[in-house]
């Protein structure tokens, strides 16, 4: 590889562990990376754990992390609405951690509604945006009262829009289900996408790296998240296939990664 690079972008689920286990590889080409004094900045679209969360994992499988080498999506919203709109209030569908990462940030979340009877319309008159994230919790009542708030007019935010998430044994469904039946029952689109692909998570990642663009590698296992990204933000990118994408996918691809690699320890051959 001719092009320097001076910081390094890697997604976690599918690319540096699967479940509670790192993927082959990881831990020895991280480790090398850090030892030849590159930046290093882990990114996730999973809102379910704090980013303090992320790092204790990350430390556990062997790669020592602190909260500020990790951003979400979760945090990318949080700071984003609390720079330009901390007015808003928000209903989330979304799990505890979410809830609790916007409130940290001084921003207002609406989830007092009692609905004893979920046939019937709620007021959803205290309700200025909704936010949409990967949710275990999802219910009926949960996508009525954003159903209602959105048709009376209320903001479309999401945190990410992935279609699955990479589990040990198969994926699971994510937030890009829920967007898309709230799209479809609305007739309203998405207003804003922090989480990847979006130039929101770029804006905020590079700033922490304190790298530029051309000087970045983004890393991750999928195509329509990671590598667009980085492609778009005009970064090298890097295709693992420890998690969703695949090689025929890439072959499918108009704009293939720059490099396709079977396990991150490939990584370090690229950058010697």
């Amino acid at each position: 590889m001719t092009q320097p690079v001076d910081g390094f972008i890697f997604d976690l689920d599918g690319t540096v562990y699967l479940g509670d286990k790192a993927l082959p590889g990881a831990v020895e080409a991280i480790h090398e990376l850090h030892r030849r004094g590159k930046g290093i900045l882990f990114v996730s679209n999973k809102p379910l754990q704090t980013r303090d969360d992320y790092a204790a994992k990350l430390t556990h499988l062997g790669i020592p992390a602190k909260a500020e080498d990790v951003i979400t999506s979760g945090f990318v919203l949080a700071q984003h609405l609390a720079s330009t709109e901390p007015h808003l209030r928000l209903y989330v569908i979304g799990e505890q951690n979410l809830r609790n990462e916007l409130r940290s940030h001084g921003l207002t979340v609406v989830d007092d509604f009692i609905d004893q009877d979920q046939r019937q319309v709620i007021s959803v008159t205290g309700v200025d945006a909704v936010v949409v994230a990967f949710d275990r919790t999802l219910d009926y009542r949960k996508l009525n009262i954003a159903y209602q708030a959105l048709i009376k007019g209320a903001r479309f935010f999401a945190t990410n829009a992935d279609k699955a998430c990479p589990m040990p044994g198969g994926a699971i469904p994510d937030a890009g289900g829920i967007i898309a039946a709230l799209e479809h029952m609305t007739g309203r689109k998405l207003e804003l996408l922090a989480g990847k692909p979006s130039a929101l998570v770029v804006r905020v990642a590079l700033d922490r790296l304190g790298v530029l663009p051309n000087r970045c590698m983004m890393v991750g296992d999928r195509l329509e998240t990671d590598i667009r990204m980085g492609q778009q933000a005009g970064m090298l990118t890097a295709l693992t296939l420890t998690g969703a994408s695949t090689r025929e996918d890439v072959r499918a691809m108009h704009t293939p990664p720059d490099f396709v690699l079977s396990n991150l320890k490939e990584l370090l051959r690229l950058t010697e």
